[in-house]
């Protein structure tokens, strides 16, 4: 922070807050007592009103607002939960810049309005029921991979599967020209161009076990924009699953993308799933216990059948 930027952001503090000591300041912006004396004298000589109580602090003449810039409340409320959410869920880069914006909007509020606005956002809170946190490690690989974006860098990725190989080894490491980065239901997802498999795939963050930045560098093809791209559907497998109607919510919420129709039945739902592979479903068909019945394909209910097996022999 260079000291043109360093004395606006005194002036947004003081405007936020009714009294703070140089000491304070200087903790908030790393400096020394006597560099922020120097701002305030500077400040003071270019006609900002600043007041100065000994053995109190500073505080603004009452009436000065800078900038010239008004929120409503729920303005407000929009802009700082926004932040609330940028420190939940990107990188360190960003959380900083994220508090700091928040200081400059709490700044130039005037009182009213901010305190009703502090009112507004005690009675919401965004805690993402369901969905998993960002842990530093993924905010860590967020950061590399945004910045390989921007840059235009190839990153190597040590990857663990969803889906095992034939060979039964999930992790692969891989060559990839980086795109994007898209939050889906609590997830970072890079989307990138393999070079081993020679299309765009779709990498989530969480099952990374390393990132390196390349020194290569790449071209986005021609007219890529992330905001129209849509992920091929190559999903061309079918799962029949017979389900206790009491748990139709269940399936809506956690299964949507495979699901293709849902029929209620004297029996039961009949639900259509269409997968890559019906392994995909395992985890939530499990999950689920005795309120599914897989009906086709046979061999993904004998897969079914010896995983309850095995938990019954453990039991």
């Amino acid at each position: 922070m260079n000291k043109t930027e360093r004395q606006l952001a005194i002036m947004l503090e003081l405007q936020r807050s009714k009294l703070l000591r140089a000491e304070d300041l200087a903790s908030l912006f790393e400096t020394s007592v006597r560099t922020i004396y120097r701002d305030i004298q500077a400040l003071s000589e270019m006609g900002v009103p600043i007041l100065g109580a000994p053995g109190q602090g500073y505080s603004l003449m009452d009436g000065y607002f800078l900038p010239p810039i008004g929120f409503s409340a729920e303005e407000a409320v929009t802009l700082l939960m926004g932040a609330d959410f940028i420190e939940q869920r990107l990188d360190g880069d960003y959380v900083n810049v994220s508090k700091a914006a928040r200081r400059k909007i709490e700044a130039i509020l005037p009182e009213p309005v901010r305190d009703e606005s502090t009112r507004v956002r005690e009675t919401m809170r965004l805690l993402q029921a369901g969905e998993p946190v960002t842990s530093w490690k993924e905010k860590d690989y967020l950061g590399q991979a945004r910045r390989a974006i921007m840059e235009r860098r190839k990153l190597r990725i040590t990857y663990l599967k969803k889906m095992p190989e034939t060979d039964g080894n999930r992790k692969s490491t891989r060559d990839v020209a980086p795109y994007g980065l898209v939050l889906v239901q609590g997830n970072w997802i890079l989307i990138a161009r393999c070079d081993l498999r020679q299309e765009t795939r779709h990498f989530r963050l969480s099952r990374m076990m390393g990132l390196t930045v390349l020194e290569d560098r790449f071209l986005i093809p021609h007219g890529f924009n992330l905001n129209n791209y849509r992920q091929p559907d190559d999903r061309n497998e079918r799962v029949l699953v017979r389900a206790n109607p009491e748990i139709a919510d269940k399936i809506a919420e956690t299964c949507y993308f495979y699901m293709e129709s849902i029929e209620e039945r004297k029996d039961g739902l009949l639900v259509n799933f269409l997968v890559r592979q019906p392994e995909e479903l395992l985890p939530y068909l499990l999950g689920w216990g005795g309120d599914v019945e897989v009906l086709e394909p046979e061999t993904f209910r004998h897969r079914i059948r010896e995983e309850a097996e095995k938990i019954l022999k453990r039991y």
